[in-house]
């Protein structure tokens, strides 16, 4: 027994060059009946909110698939799956296409290098597709544009559920932050994790869309604009805060990659700000304003 929910759309070629474009939309949940073998032209996003099943790939391999998931569909390749015959799934699926995949894609949006994506909650996902469902009410004017911008939301929220782990459980971007201001190499950062160097790049660049080299660059550079912003330390000191034992090294980095050197990232933000800084979160009902004092 089970129950099912979906619709189906063609947008324009006009609506495709927006980027992104719904196809079709679903709900569904109970003892579902087993999909393909089959190989679609598009991409399809499945989140499994609930219960359990299996997925195999072109190859054969069957992998358990267990709630909360994502299933991706990727066009042209080959896909089988189904829930589990005795309890089921809950599942919400999305159809989408458009030029902006290619995209998403490179930024880890989307992956092609696995089908079953482990989530550490469905609840967001499925809340992003409800909003499909909604405006995919018969007779919206704005239907094209509605769903095509919801999948933008979509994969947004799929990547923030994602749940990449190391061995013991903990969210590997997570972890990387915490570290990140260690003077450790990546392979230093892997062990410590309890990961080889391929298993965190791969990890990583599902969840960031990244290298590891580049996130936890990113982090640093962060850090280091808001000590260089809001602190009189000096440009050595900040970059000891920050992993850099020579500071030389690091202004270079920060040159290259900043554009501006640390000493005038400082002076330009000191003059951005009037008024200077404040250590108070400012209440979002009575903002601060800036007066001018008279002549």
């Amino acid at each position: 027994m089970y129950h099912t929910w979906m619709r189906y759309f063609t947008p324009s070629p006009v609506h495709h060059r927006l980027g992104l474009v719904c196809l079709g939309v679903g709900l569904q949940h109970g003892r579902l009946p087993t999909v393909g073998p089959r190989v679609l032209d598009h991409h399809v996003a499945v989140v499994i909110g609930a219960g359990s099943g299996w997925y195999r790939d072109p190859e054969g391999h069957r992998t358990t698939v267990t709630a909360p998931a994502l299933l991706w569909l990727l066009p042209g390749v080959p896909h089988h799956y189904g829930a589990d015959p005795e309890t089921g799934w809950d599942e919400s699926f999305v159809d989408f296409t458009g030029p902006a995949t290619a995209t998403y894609t490179e930024l880890g949006y989307i992956e092609t290098d696995r089908a079953v994506v482990p989530l550490s909650d469905a609840a967001t996902a499925r809340a992003a597709v409800g909003r499909i469902v909604r405006a995919a009410r018969r007779g919206n004017p704005l239907l094209e544009v509605e769903t095509g911008a919801a999948v933008h939301e979509l994969l947004v929220e799929l990547r923030r559920a994602r749940a990449d782990t190391n061995p013991e459980g903990e969210l590997v971007l997570q972890a990387l932050a915490r570290d990140a201001f260690l003077p450790l190499s990546v392979a230093e950062h892997a062990a410590r994790h309890g990961m080889t160097p391929a298993e965190l790049r791969g990890a990583v660049r599902r969840a960031a869309g990244c290298s590891p080299k580049d996130y936890l660059l990113g982090i640093r550079l962060g850090r280091a604009k808001e000590l260089l912003a809001t602190t009189e330390l000096p440009v050595a000191a900040v970059a000891r805060r920050v992993g850099y034992d020579d500071p030389a090294y690091f202004s270079r980095l920060f040159t290259r990659r900043v554009g501006t050197a640390p000493i005038r990232f400082r002076r330009r933000q000191g003059r951005a700000v009037p008024g200077g800084w404040s250590t108070c979160v400012p209440d979002p009902d009575r903002p601060p304003t800036i007066t001018t004092p008279s002549p």
